[in-house]
């Protein structure tokens, strides 16, 4: 059955943009209480979090923003890499005083989480990583393919809308076709695929991520708490990476979702919100 799109906003929560390093970031916020950011995966938006951002805000001021390049973010001509994001990320923080915040990221936007540990480590208090990029080499092949030099870029802005089309609506557990039809819609927004582009070639080359957490781990002091989400039949970035990691990773617990893909947080949003709320703890500690 057709779902149409519904937005964070119609469960209270209020669009906010900022200019940070030349980007007019776009964010939703809702709740009051202790910050807890969430950052979406490639491709994405703050849209993601929809299924479960209400009842996390209860007791969170929960902050969703759009990556720089994705949703309702702007599209300038950067070179969206890593650094750039988790820069980006960074410089937004500060500018609304946040501290001592908890950060969740999904996909890519875990990637972009653990880079913002080299810089941030000390107001990140703890740190959950939801089917995260950066833990491991494979990756699925149409983001390998998609980071073939220059191509995307130069040729691709007129499939990014059926291209995101093609790719959301296959996961059919995770986005009603309503949400894939909006977010393909912002995916067609001018300078999207070389957003798309320079982000993925920056992370991922024709033999899967070829950038890694545990490549520069050892140059974080103390890590916060971490704790890993992952569904067990993630076809994006598998299940393997989550295990590795929290083998590799002091403290760190690995929660598995049976028949469940890429988007545990929407596709079993329950259990995810509990899962997230223990981990998270008591909001007034």
């Amino acid at each position: 059955m057709f779902r149409p799109f519904r937005s964070v906003a119609e469960d209270g929560a209020h669009a906010r943009t900022l200019t940070v390093d030349g980007v007019d970031l776009h964010w939703m916020e809702i709740g009051r209480g202790r910050p807890l950011v969430l950052l979406h995966g490639l491709g994405e938006s703050h849209h993601t979090w929809s299924r479960i951002a209400p009842q996390l805000a209860r007791d969170h001021r929960v902050l969703m923003p759009d990556l720089g390049g994705h949703g309702r973010s702007a599209r300038p001509d950067a070179s969206y890499s890593l650094d750039w994001h988790a820069r980006v990320i960074g410089n937004w923080i500060d500018a609304l005083g946040l501290d001592r915040i908890d950060l969740v990221g999904h996909s890519f936007g875990g990637g972009v989480a653990q880079w913002m540990l080299l810089e941030h480590a000390p107001r990140i208090r703890k740190l959950g990583l939801v089917a995260a990029g950066g833990l491991g080499r494979e990756v699925t092949l149409a983001l390998r393919l998609a980071a073939f030099p220059h191509l995307v870029e130069r040729l691709g802005q007129p499939f990014m809308m059926p291209g995101s089309f093609a790719a959301f609506g296959s996961m059919w557990n995770a986005y009603s076709p309503g949400e894939v039809w909006q977010l393909s819609r912002w995916n067609a927004s001018r300078g999207s695929a070389r957003a798309f582009a320079r982000t993925v070639r920056d992370v991922i080359d024709l033999r899967g991520q070829s950038r890694g957490f545990f490549d520069r781990v050892h140059e974080i002091a103390t890590l916060p708490d971490i704790e890993l989400f992952w569904g067990e039949d993630d076809r994006i970035i598998p299940l393997s990476h989550g295990v590795l990691a929290a083998a590799q990773i002091d403290g760190a617990t690995l929660h598995r979702f049976p028949a469940c893909g890429h988007h545990p947080h929407r596709e079993r949003p329950n259990r995810f919100l509990a899962l997230l709320r223990g981990f998270l703890g008591d909001p007034a500690s």
